[in-house]
């Protein structure tokens, strides 16, 4: 069954197999990856292209220009609401406000969802 009602769309899941946690100064350090499955949830994936390098370059773009997803931070949201807002934020400059150097204009742009880069006025333009 097509998730979201979206057809065409092949999807699938890496899932990494962990070893045992670590002790002292490691502990805040993942465990060594020790094996993975494939789970194929939809559509016809290409097991070539099935990968985590996207997600993870994607949490770890957020982790450095968010510090409240960096663990033992006091750069953290009080309020669900408030970690909501921030990271909508971060996505919209991301994607529509920072020219990125090796696309040499915005995400957005790149994807034809825009024409322009857009100020921060224009985000602001957005909420109710």
């Amino acid at each position: 069954m097509p998730i979201g009602g979206a057809v065409g769309v092949d999807y699938a899941q890496l899932i990494k197999i962990y070893g045992p946690e670590r002790a002292g100064e490691a502990r805040y350090s993942l465990p060594e990856c020790i094996g993975t499955t494939v789970k194929d949830v939809c559509g016809m994936p290409d097991t070539r292209h099935i990968s985590t390098s996207f997600v993870e370059r994607q949490n770890l773009t957020m982790r450095m220009n968010m510090r409240r997803f960096t663990r033992l931070t006091n750069a953290f949201s009080k309020k669900i609401e408030n970690h909501c807002h921030m990271v909508a934020l971060s996505f919209m400059h991301y994607n529509f406000s920072r020219v990125h150097q090796t696309l040499r204009v915005t995400p957005a742009m790149e994807a034809g969802l825009s024409k322009s880069v857009w100020e921060i006025a224009d985000l602001l333009k957005l909420i109710d």
